[in-house]
């Protein structure tokens, strides 16, 4: 369990972050690219040194996993850590760099390879949500605000309201969304970073499929979170994600799933049968 003056001090930590976010953001700034031609921007550097300066004073026993810390841990040492935290210091790049205001601060707590809490920050609205499994989810509108409790919606609505990446296109997400069409009405809201996991978590949407590459700092803060409003985010098999148990930090395919009595799986194999005719 994450007490409340930890979690206090880390959802600080994540404010901090996006205010050094945020003074990027209203200025002209640079974009570079990275090896993998994804952008890279002061703001990216900024945040990171700030979450893993704070970390590193809060919880110097648990070693920081973030996408920009400028040395890469070899595989078979951070594997041997137990307890880490996984950030990603501005997720949403690609909507930073759009300016439009889509993007947020992630910070998790992984346990043995679960996610067991974590926090998401939108530093454009102050927005901050936060939860695990263990702990229940909550959005609080500011840093001092009141937290208000949040719980998926089930059963799921009509029309069935499902999240695309706003940045991220591919042939089986649509091709699932066409599967799901097929079963019902339904409404499509293209969105960036991690506030689709967020959304689902507050009952605003349904599920969110996602094939193609994801990190493990994309995903660890959302999933703890919607776990903790009663969701799931899953593998096509139905496994949950696991974390910092792997050679890569790839995520494999993954839905996230508000009521986990959808038919999310019919969905997934129609996309599969429609993409490999």
């Amino acid at each position: 369990m994450v007490d409340a003056s930890l979690r206090e001090s880390v959802i600080a930590l994540a404010v901090e972050a996006a205010h050094a976010i945020l003074r990027v953001y209203e200025a002209d700034f640079d974009v570079e690219s990275k090896k993998d031609h994804s952008p890279l921007t002061e703001a990216d550097l900024a945040s990171h040194r700030v979450i893993a300066d704070g970390l590193a004073r809060l919880t110097p026993d648990i070693p920081v996993l973030s996408e920009e810390a400028e040395h890469k841990v070899a595989p078979e040492v951070r594997r041997a850590w137990s307890r880490l935290w996984i950030v990603d210091p501005l997720d949403g790049t690609r909507e930073f760099v759009k300016r439009n205001g889509e993007f947020t601060v992630n910070i998790a707590l992984v346990e043995d390879g679960v996610a067991t809490w974590g926090v998401i920050q939108a530093p454009v609205t102050g927005v901050i949500w936060h939860g695990g499994a263990a702990h229940g989810a909550f959005r609080r509108e500011r840093v001092d605000g009141d937290d208000h409790a949040m719980r998926i919606q089930s059963p799921a609505g009509t029309p069935m309201r499902v999240a695309a990446s706003r940045s991220h296109k591919d042939g089986r997400s649509e091709a699932f969304i066409a599967a799901m069409r097929a079963r019902g009405d339904v409404e499509q809201l293209n969105l960036g970073s991690s506030l689709k996991f967020c959304r689902i978590a507050e009952g605003g949407l349904d599920l969110y499929p996602r094939f193609g590459p994801t990190c493990e700092w994309d995903t660890a803060a959302g999933q703890a979170i919607l776990e903790g409003a009663g969701g799931q985010v899953v593998d096509p098999h139905g496994r949950p994600l696991r974390y910092n148990v792997r050679d890569t930090l790839l995520n494999g395919d993954f839905i996230a799933v508000g009521d986990p009595r959808l038919p999310w799986r019919d969905w997934t194999a129609a996309a599969q049968q429609a993409t490999t005719r």
